[in-house]
């Protein structure tokens, strides 16, 4: 199935310090985004609470950053923020599209070895296996007219990314509060130990290393009304979480790991029933 991802869109950035300059803001190795891999990574506060993440694609002299297109001006806003003598570009690439290549054969149509992150440079654009999960499908950063007739609809990938347990940006993480560990970031592969400094690291390391970890997004299974995003999950009469989105009879929700195995949790008028997605670790 194909999909433009119309809540998306793409900065471009250019300049011989591009890789440098982005390696001292996000989470994961920049050196590592070549142009036969991608990588996702997470752009941080100093106090390392989420702002916003990304997709990074190296085509020739540039990295494209697909990113959630109605908070593209905020991230470019900061992005600039540091630029200070940096030998950098940052532009909104408008000539660019981000599609989304899933369901069964997706990934071997598009002639690409099925592992996450996997790339090949197409044009002036790429595509490439989503670095998260290799379930998800393939992303594409393209001109428009790169792209075959839509024939799914946004709720067919929700409905695969939600049953997989895997966060949509803002939507289910809230800005400026979220904590990369409990919502999935390092098992889907956004965050590098071994990088060196990145703003926000602090946090993010002693999180991991003190195992301070004690609610987890995962998906749920509902019956009733889909919650609200922010409805806090109940257990009796005690808080065990909050919804974040939702389609249909499943959404995704971070919960308290204690919580787990105790039945069912209530959220407004539905009873959710978590899983642990098959990927993490916890």
């Amino acid at each position: 199935m194909f999909l433009i991802a119309r809540d998306r869109a793409v900065i471009a950035l250019s300049g011989e310090d591009r890789q440098s300059f982005l390696q001292g803001l996000v989470s994961n190795d920049v050196a590592k985004a070549t142009a036969g891999r991608a990588i996702y990574a997470a752009f941080l506060t100093p106090q390392g609470k989420y702002l916003h993440d990304i997709f990074i694609a190296a085509v020739a002299e540039r990295l494209l950053i697909d990113c959630e297109a109605q908070r593209r001006a905020d991230l470019l806003r900061r992005l600039s923020m540091y630029k200070l003598r940096a030998k950098v570009a940052l532009a909104n690439a408008d000539d660019l599209t981000v599609g989304l290549h899933f369901g069964g054969g997706a990934i071997e149509a598009l002639a690409l070895a099925p592992e996450p992150g996997a790339a090949r440079v197409e044009g002036e654009g790429a595509v490439f296996v989503d670095p998260r999960l290799a379930a998800l499908g393939a992303r594409a950063i393209l001109p428009p007219a790169s792209f075959p007739p839509e024939n799914a609809k946004p709720i067919d990938y929700d409905q695969l990314r939600l049953s997989l347990g895997v966060p949509d940006g803002s939507r289910d993480l809230p800005v400026e509060k979220a904590i990369l560990l409990e919502n999935g970031f390092d098992e889907l592969n956004a965050i590098d130990w071994n990088k060196g400094c990145y703003m926000g690291q602090e946090l993010t390391a002693r999180t991991r290393y003190r195992g301070l970890v004690r609610k987890r997004l995962m998906p749920v299974t509902i019956e009733g009304p889909a919650p609200a995003p922010g409805t806090p999950l109940l257990l009796g009469d005690k808080e065990a979480g909050e919804m974040r989105s939702a389609a249909g009879e499943i959404g995704l929700a971070l919960v308290r790991l204690e919580a787990l195995g105790h039945g069912a949790l209530v959220a407004g008028s539905a009873k959710l029933s978590p899983r642990k997605p098959d990927w993490a670790k916890f």
